[in-house]
């Protein structure tokens, strides 16, 4: 079976972004799977391109990059631009490659555009891949304000599930909120997932001569607008921890430079902040963690959300504090493996993590939860088989 995902995010455990793709796609391979992936370089992951379109090789997945560098920090008629010329882009290939099945992973919701033609005029089957509801994500976020864009956006959005053979989420929450919208299509979820064997291996690190006897507090991922760190550095400075209690932020954003202010501004002496690391640098950082903190802002479709941040802490058997009120607050209640807190509440997050340092063995079974969910619910081997076996289906 040939099979081409086109995601403009792509990236290897070398850099510091998500590796949903990469890890799906290598187990493909081993099963036989001749796949090729469309995509973009982002300054985030560790893919470069070194001409107009470049074809390299990762782990035996085929890669074709087209060298429209994209960034978060770039404005959003830039980053709109990018989108555009990467979907037009991937009409080409849509055309003219040989496969059987495509797999258009969303957001940006301009993805879709190589699906469609792939469907309307090659005939091949389509999955849509929907990493994070859009457009609106983009609407709530107030990037897209315009209500004739909005209208048009939410438009393809219905024109790209409804063509899809098969719409595929990132979460319950999304696979609910779809289903509601439009009860006739077929969606199966299939989460992000913990890499709890890649975990284990790359667990050997050396930890800063500084933070060594220390309980570190760890934040990993983006900082941007739907992040909503603040909440985590107010939550900070509400509380009065130990000496012994330090706080590391490792990550990059368009909200970097305000949190490092706010920080200051908070007088907090015990956060430090790091920047973007390759992948396998924060794998160490995780082992060493007591504890990791995921936030969203307080928005509906942000609820939703599939972080693949949680999933990490889970691989590593660290025990989180997140903030989101749908199907993650959910899972918490269900397998304590660590504590929901309100949303902008400050104090809450305080007595949170204050609660995880005086409780170190209800901290211990959360540990034991969260390594229960990683080898079992959200086991990358088992969730990518399962993709596999649906893609089969369709392609039979």
């Amino acid at each position: 079976m040939k099979v081409v995902v086109f995601y403009q995010y792509f990236g290897t455990p070398n850099g510091g972004w998500s590796t949903r793709i990469y890890e799906m796609c290598q187990r493909w391979v081993a099963q036989g799977v001749d796949v090729t992936v469309v995509t973009s370089p982002y300054d985030k992951s560790d893919i470069k391109a070194n001409q107009w379109v470049d074809n390299q090789m990762f782990d035996g997945i085929r890669v074709k990059i087209v060298n429209l560098p994209q960034s978060n920090k770039h404005p959003i008629w830039k980053r709109l631009l990018t989108f555009f010329g990467f979907s037009v882009m991937s009409l080409w290939f849509a055309l003219t490659m040989k496969y059987d099945l495509a797999i258009c992973s969303s957001g940006p919701i301009t993805i879709g555009m190589p699906g469609l033609l792939a469907k309307w005029i090659r005939r091949k089957k389509v999955i849509f891949e929907v990493r994070d509801l859009w457009p609106s994500g983009a609407v709530e976020l107030g990037i897209i304000k315009n209500k004739w864009v909005q209208k048009l956006a939410f438009s393809f959005e219905k024109t790209c599930y409804k063509s899809a053979d098969m719409v595929v989420t990132c979460s319950s929450g999304m696979t609910q909120n779809i289903q509601q919208r439009f009860p006739k299509i077929l969606v199966k979820t299939i989460p992000n997932a913990s890499d709890f064997e890649l975990f284990q291996k790359l667990a050997s690190f050396q930890l800063p001569e500084k933070y060594i006897n220390k309980k570190l507090i760890l934040y990993t991922g983006s900082l941007g607008l739907m992040d909503d760190c603040g909440q985590i550095i107010e939550g900070i400075a509400a509380g009065s921890f130990p000496n012994d209690v330090s706080f590391v932020i490792i990550g990059e954003g368009t909200e970097r430079i305000a949190l490092m202010k706010r920080s200051k501004e908070l007088n907090i002496d015990n956060i430090e902040f790091l920047g973007l690391i390759p992948k396998t640098q924060v794998i160490g950082w995780l082992h060493h963690a007591y504890a990791a903190m995921v936030t969203f802002k307080n928005l509906e479709v942000l609820q939703t959300s599939s972080p693949n941040k949680l999933f990490d802490a889970f691989a590593a058997g660290v025990p989180l504090i997140q903030n989101t009120q749908g199907w993650i607050k959910q899972l918490f209640d269900n397998y304590s493996c660590g504590l929901t807190v309100p949303q902008n509440n400050p104090e809450k997050f305080a007595e949170a993590i204050t609660y995880l340092i005086n409780h170190p063995d209800e901290r211990e079974k959360m540990k034991n939860q969260c390594l229960y969910l990683a080898k079992n619910d959200f086991n990358r081997d088992h969730l990518a088989l399962e993709y596999l076996n649906w893609m089969k289906g369709l392609a039979k």
